[in-house]
């Protein structure tokens, strides 16, 4: 049977308007979507356009804001669902702004954001958008600011504006974002580059800027409040610059092991650089003498201090009985070097699993400690052999009036705590005079203690421990 042409033309518009109606029913409910969504909470939602392309596989919304009660506010230039409309392969956001007021006041802007399976076309908890919480197999991320502002507080009639109770601003820029396994209580890899910030009324530095090439974090559990501590497996952090008013620093890299499933973890810091003359020329004129003091007797003068520091822990289940081992160096300069080495038999609370409770285990309380050893060494770089000079111009009195007097401490100390008190502080000053430049002292810890009992009296340590002093 041959078609006519006028039912060939017939059937071709037909299946040239079936994509196009497709496409146009994937666009009404991209936007019936946005509206039920946004609909949950006060404000009014403005949706430009919404439009599908040609063949389908894409379907945007346009000019996109919505604008809460409270002030708060999110635009989105461009939302683009890529793939099937009920099962897109990805979504992205284009010209991303999200503003906050009252006390989380601040605004968050991206030039770009894609998620990869996101598993829905509204990628995010119920409710609208008002926090950067996405589910989604991978996140990538570009052009990113987040501004914080000090936020005005209202007295409880509304009627004065309050100073702050939190007086720190500030902002934070990010080249790139990379994340997959996002959900709301876990993120598998979160990587980020290109990172600047600057902030102002700060607790701690007060006002400063800092750069950081790149930071990266693995297995990141239990960010939501779901009754346990949040946990992060892995961390490395590349190129960090300090400037602030309080502090001034470099430090070229840290990693971080504290995934201790498989028996061990540990931290590297490695070139730690303080810049301490320039930190005593930020401080304040009463606190500068004091502070040169300090630095000169750490740096000998160079007003620069770099630290590097190592430590590495292990545990292995052993019936009833496990074993927890570490050990640790930390190395600054020309002023000192310390180590620690440690080997402690422990009992577990009753009917714990060993590896799930030690691999979560953060300090010993809770344990049983059965003997076990502890030996840390210090060494001088440098450190001891400035200080005589130091603190007796400080005290003003000679350097063999001073050695003298510490002589004499060390003394009283060993009468009032013990001889092995006596015996570490007579080793401090051997460092000092040069007559040593190493000091160990090795501890040998009861048969069975509760390490509670003996972390909340330090000072009855020494009576509760085997001590043993050397120099050499």
């Amino acid at each position: 049977m041959r078609t006519t042409p006028s039912r060939a033309a017939a059937l071709a518009a037909f299946l040239a308007m079936l994509p196009c109606g497709l496409a146009q029913a994937d666009a009404d409910h991209l936007e019936s979507d946005l509206r039920q969504r946004f609909a949950e909470a006060p404000g009014e939602l403005t949706i430009g356009k919404v439009s599908d392309s040609l063949l389908g596989g894409e379907t945007a919304a346009e000019d996109l804001s919505f604008v809460d009660d409270d002030g708060s506010r999110l635009d989105v230039a461009r939302y683009v669902v890529e793939g099937d409309y009920e099962h897109p392969d990805a979504v992205v956001m284009e010209g991303l702004r999200l503003e906050r007021t009252g006390s989380e006041a601040g605004v968050l802007t991206a030039d770009r954001v894609r998620l990869d399976g996101p598993g829905g076309p509204l990628p995010w908890p119920e409710g609208p958008l008002r926090d950067v919480d996405f589910e989604a197999d991978e996140l990538t991320a570009e052009g990113l600011r987040l501004e914080l502002e000090a936020a005005l507080v209202t007295s409880a009639d509304g009627k004065k504006t309050l100073p702050p109770t939190d007086p720190s601003s500030g902002w934070l820029t990010m080249e790139r974002l990379h994340a997959t396994e996002l959900s709301r209580q876990a993120i598998g890899h979160l990587e980020m580059s290109g990172i600047e910030g600057h902030g102002e009324g700060l607790e701690e530095m007060g006002d400063g800027d800092f750069t950081l090439a790149s930071l990266s974090l693995d297995g990141m559990r239990h960010l939501q409040d779901d009754g346990k501590e949040p946990t992060l497996d892995q961390m490395t952090l590349n190129d960090l610059s300090i400037v602030s008013d309080r502090l001034v620093a470099d430090l070229a890299r840290l990693t971080y092991d504290g995934d201790m499933r498989d028996g061990e973890g540990g931290m590297r810091l490695e070139s730690l650089d303080l810049d301490l003359a320039r930190m005593i020329e930020l401080a304040p004129p009463e606190k500068r003498t004091e502070l040169r003091l300090a630095s000169n007797v750490l740096t000998g003068g160079s007003g620069r201090l770099a630290l590097d520091a190592e430590f590495d822990g292990r545990w292995e289940a052993l019936g009833r009985k496990s074993l927890l081992n570490g050990e640790g160096q930390i190395t600054a300069g020309d002023a000192f070097r310390w180590n620690i080495d440690a080997e402690l038999p422990v009992s577990l609370p009753e009917g714990v699993e060993p590896a799930a409770y030690l691999a979560e285990m953060e300090d010993l309380r809770g344990v049983t400690l059965l003997g076990g050893r502890i030996d840390t060494t210090l060494a001088d770089l440098g450190l001891f052999g400035r200080m005589p000079a130091v603190m007796a111009a400080s005290r003003g009195v000679s350097e063999a009036e001073f050695l003298d007097q510490a002589r004499t401490q060390a003394k009283g100390f060993g009468t009032m705590l013990g001889p092995e008190v006596g015996a570490l502080l007579n080793g401090v000053v051997d460092m000092m005079v040069g007559q040593a430049g190493e000091l160990t002292v090795h501890l040998t810890l009861p048969p069975e203690s509760d390490a509670d009992t003996l972390a909340a009296d330090p000072l009855g340590l020494p009576s509760k421990l085997s001590m043993r002093v050397e120099t050499r």
